[in-house]
């Protein structure tokens, strides 16, 4: 069967969402019925230690500003707390509550569930061979967090 050029991208992005689709489902089973697709990305930027707006707008490729909006529904429900840096009082960081890591460790064993379904339906062997031709086809470092700012905003 021959494929167009444009084929590829979409069926790498249908792949993406049908994952994301299918990851936030779970969650929302699991008790993390409002998180987003997006807080993913921002969620892992913030990070174990923690970080600023600036330093997370600059991470995501987005304005403070937008990063500061997605902190305020981060906040709001739960994910995240705003505190005081303790080497600097001046400076406010960005933390992880515990729901939020409870979010980001279900988030793991989850793919991990969705990438044996998908080695199930088509073979391990198959899906690591796709997984290699991807890494050699993508940069060495997957952790791409600005994608974000890429798509247009928050």
């Amino acid at each position: 069967m021959s494929s167009h050029g444009f084929e590829l991208p979409l069926r790498l992005l249908l792949a993406f969402r049908m994952l994301i689709d299918e990851l936030h489902a779970e969650l929302a089973r699991q008790g993390h019925p409002d998180i987003r697709p997006m807080h993913g990305f921002v969620m892992q930027a913030i990070g174990p230690d923690g970080t600023t707006a600036v330093e997370l707008g600059r991470t995501l490729g987005v304005s403070k500003q937008a990063a500061g909006k997605t902190i305020d529904t981060l906040e709001r429900i739960g994910y995240v707390e705003r505190t005081t840096d303790a080497r600097d009082t001046r400076r406010k960081i960005v933390r992880l509550t515990p729901y939020g890591m409870d979010a980001l460790n279900r988030s793991a064993r989850i793919f991990d569930t969705l990438r044996a379904h998908w080695a199930g339906e088509l073979g391990e062997d198959r899906l690591n061979a796709l997984e290699a031709d991807l890494r050699t086809m993508t940069p060495g470092n997957p952790w791409r967090l600005d994608t974000p700012g890429w798509f247009g905003n928050l």
